[in-house]
């Protein structure tokens, strides 16, 4: 869009930049205006739209292509490669109603059945048996590769029918004897062996229940002179209550997880992953999934509709198709308008595509209902700040409008409208979404997956991962009630999702008609003051109030401190200046630039530690007092702050080297303990950097198998997170896995399960009965302290 954007006159663009809400009808119809007299534009729609220009469109010879060179890596027992390429061919293959292709399609996949077959995928390898048996129920090979993978499973009865089935259906000589062999030698086997049931099932197909609600509680929407519309309970809540459960208006995964996860339910891609049939853009866990986004096509059905009556015979399959609605929402295909092999929704930014899978919905709904099909943005009552958005974000958000609407009328055909002023009210969606959108997140392992939590059985020389986890946003979506949550720095629900879904809950006890807040990402405890406020004033343009932001707490005096000189003085030294009135409030300012007032806390209520670290603040009330950049707390003593920064980031740097190193080896410790040495001098006991070095020089203690060095780090890191959060909160659950999985390398399973039921007490405050669906790295270090095996999955 880089050109585009240059292309537009400077007159037009301050125009757009200087303009308001108001101003958009007058501002987006000049703009459209420019644009269609403007060549290069109509070259970019060309280059976006064109079906013979169509980057993404399906490709039977380079499907063949990829099936070859599948083929090839299968001989040479090269079988991870094979998989991937029998993975692209069905990315390329089409499905036409002449049934050659649908021949090609079902090869592919018995030929990928048998690769994760070689691999030891046999669930994914049934999956891919009976989509091939579904296409062709008579190809033999598919049967025959069924019924080799349940022997595998030990399911030999079940493989005695697939086999037979497969004898029955074979016409050659050869293929016949093969399948006999390998009937008698299972025929053995069944004699001599019971039964082991198994499933091809598959589980991903499934929509996850939301039983075990432990609470039905009813929220309301609110409004507060302070933070406006919100939502607040209409009774007493109880701790990890379910309050809120919503399916998105519309979602879009990630660009940097769109070949590692399901375009749908954003779950990790298995092995054996399907693909859209009309394009190679998505890729999908199921074939459910796959029926939700795209709508239902048979095999039999020509997936490239004839544009005469496009948009009608769409509007039929992906709305009224029975098995693209979910049981708990209603659904509708929200991938088809994108589909056909045309690119844009490739190429253009996830909040665009987003914004059109919104006004396809929008669109469809209305053809559905026989009204006529203008686009004229759906009302979702949704602040969009239009007015405060840097003139770069206006201009570029009216053209990526006027990309998108016309994108959706080359799909819809001569079926879509448009006035004069729906150009005004998609820029206003687009800012909607950029304001309103919510990041849907997976936990995920970074230490190799759940086999690397524990280590049973070896002596704490043999070295072992600690089982890290981090939050990964891998998509971003509108639910509209969701959106109704107001913000807190210290939040008292929980937001998590399972597939699509939104899931609320109370992490702590709410009052009846107390507000029912979730954090939009910054909290106290993780980001300081200053940048909480700095963040959510950039992104959502507004000041925080919450408890966190108005009244001084221990976390935000020390997260970001350094320590006294004074070797018996443990008050905090601050980069921020702190002025306190003679009415008791605290004026925070940082480089020069004011931060906010707070509250000072009534000193027979405050902890002992905040006492301690600022005893200056809670003396001789009603005294107005400044402390400045680089003073102590409780003693007046100073540092010199620029120094104490660039050392402590030099030093912190050193030990995040050991991140680094893949193969580490016991002698570059010594270094980074010598670095740690030097930071304990120079920053506050409390401080975030002192528990994320010591978490780091943990982890290496572990990797390198010295697990006493490890438990004594990870429980400095953990007593620290201790001072910056409140003590239920999920980053001390988090840390006291890592300290389970190095006490059961140790050996303690005592001590590793008495970690492991505090962090399990913590977790399920935020995830209540979802907790093993949600972190399902849980189950190895749960099984450990039972003393089960950890195979037994």
């Amino acid at each position: 869009m880089e050109r585009l954007k240059s292309a537009v006159p400077a007159e037009l663009q301050r125009a757009v930049g200087e303009g308001s809400a108001a101003d958009l009808q007058a501002t987006t119809s000049r703009l459209l205006s420019f644009f269609d007299s403007l060549p290069l534009f109509h070259e970019v729609m060309r280059e976006l739209t064109d079906p013979e220009l169509a980057l993404c469109r399906k490709d039977k010879g380079r499907a063949v292509e990829l099936k070859g060179q599948g083929n090839a890596c299968f001989s040479r027992r090269e079988f991870a490669e094979a998989l991937r390429f029998y993975s692209q061919a069905l990315r390329h293959v089409p499905i036409n109603s002449d049934g050659m292709d649908m021949n090609l399609e079902s090869v592919i996949y018995v030929n990928r059945a048998s690769t994760m077959h070689k691999l030891g995928l046999f669930k994914e390898s049934l999956r891919d048996c009976d989509r091939a048996i579904t296409i062709s129920p008579n190809y033999s090979k598919a049967w025959y590769r069924k019924g080799m993978v349940k022997a595998s499973l030990k399911n030999y009865a079940s493989a005695v029918h697939d086999l037979n089935s497969a004898l029955r259906m074979e016409v050659t000589s050869l293929g016949k004897g093969n399948i006999e062999r390998e009937l008698n030698s299972i025929l053995q086997k069944h004699e001599n062996f019971d039964e082991v049931e198994t499933s091809n099932c598959d589980s991903k197909d499934a929509y996850l229940p939301l039983e075990g609600q432990p609470h039905k509680v009813i929220i309301e929407s609110v409004s507060t002179p302070d933070k406006g519309r919100g939502m607040a309970s209409t009774d007493d809540i109880p701790p990890a209550s379910l309050i809120h459960v919503e399916d998105p208006l519309a979602a879009i995964i990630m660009k940097c997880f769109r070949e590692t996860h399901c375009h749908f339910c954003f779950s990790e891609a298995p092995a054996d992953v399907v693909f859209c049939p009309s394009c190679t853009i998505p890729i999908y866990c199921s074939k459910r999934c796959q029926e939700q986004a795209v709508g239902d096509i048979s095999c039999n059905q020509d997936s490239h509709l004839e544009y005469n009556d496009h948009a009608k015979s769409l509007a039929k399959l992906s709305i009224t198709s029975t098995s693209c609605k979910s049981p708990s929402s209603k659904l509708f295909a929200e991938h088809r308008h994108e589909c056909g092999g045309t690119h844009w929704a490739a190429v253009l930014p996830a909040d665009i595509v987003l914004a059109g899978r919104i006004m396809a919905r929008d669109i469809e709904k209305r053809m559905l209902s026989g009204k006529s099909v203008a686009i004229s943005g759906p009302n979702l009552d949704l602040v969009h700040h239009y007015d405060q958005q840097s003139p770069a974000n206006k201009l570029e958000s009216q053209i990526y409008a006027i990309v998108l609407l016309l994108c959706l009328q080359n799909h819809y055909r001569s079926d879509l409208l448009w006035t004069e002023d729906s150009l005004s009210q998609l820029v206003l969606l687009i800012f909607q979404i950029k304001i309103n959108s919510i990041a849907i997140v997976r936990m995920e392992s970074i230490d190799g997956g759940p086999e690397l939590t524990v280590h049973r059985g070896v002596s704490s020389g043999e070295g072992a991962n600690m089982c890290s986890l981090e939050q990964v946003r891998v998509a971003q979506a509108i639910y509209v009630s969701g959106s109704l949550f107001n913000h807190s720095c210290q939040p008292n629900v929980h937001a998590y999702f399972l597939s699509r879904a939104l899931i609320v809950r109370s992490t702590e006890f709410i009052k009846s008609g107390s507000p029912v807040e979730i954090s939009y990402g910054p909290q106290a405890g993780e980001m300081h003051l200053p940048e909480r406020q700095k963040s959510l004033q950039e992104n959502y343009y507004f000041s925080c109030q919450c408890s966190s932001c108005s009244e001084l707490n221990l976390s935000d005096l020390v997260m970001n401190s350094f320590c006294c000189p004074q070797s018996n003085c443990l008050g905090a030294i601050s980069e921020a200046a702190y002025y306190r009135t003679s009415e008791n409030f605290v004026h925070v300012s940082l480089g020069g630039s004011y931060v906010c007032k707070l509250s000072l806390p009534d000193v027979s209520k405050v902890g002992k530690d905040m006492e301690k670290v600022a005893r200056t603040l809670f003396g001789n009330s009603g005294v107005s007092l400044n402390i400045d950049p680089g003073c102590c707390m409780n003693c007046r003593s100073q540092i010199d702050v620029p120094s104490a920064v660039a050392t402590s980031q030099k030093e912190a740097s050193k030990i995040d080297r050991l991140k680094e190193i893949t193969l580490l080896h016991k002698a570059l410790i010594p270094e980074a303990l010598q670095s740690l040495k030097q930071l304990k001098k120079l920053r506050h006991p409390y401080s975030k950097a002192l528990t994320q070095a010591e978490d780091t020089i943990a982890e290496a203690f572990a990797k390198v198998g010295d697990q006493e060095q490890a438990q004594k780090h990870c429980e400095a890191s953990i007593q620290i997170l201790e001072k910056l959060y409140q003590p239920k909160h999920i980053a001390i659950a988090h840390e006291l896995i890592k300290l389970v999985s190095i006490l059961l390398s140790m050996g303690d399973r005592a001590s590793a399960a008495a970690a492991f039921a505090r962090a399990e007490a913590i977790l399920s405050l935020y995830y209540g009965s979802h907790m093993e669906k949600i972190l399902a790295y849980l189950g190895a270090p749960n099984r450990a302290v039972r003393g089960e095996s950890t195979r037994a999955c």
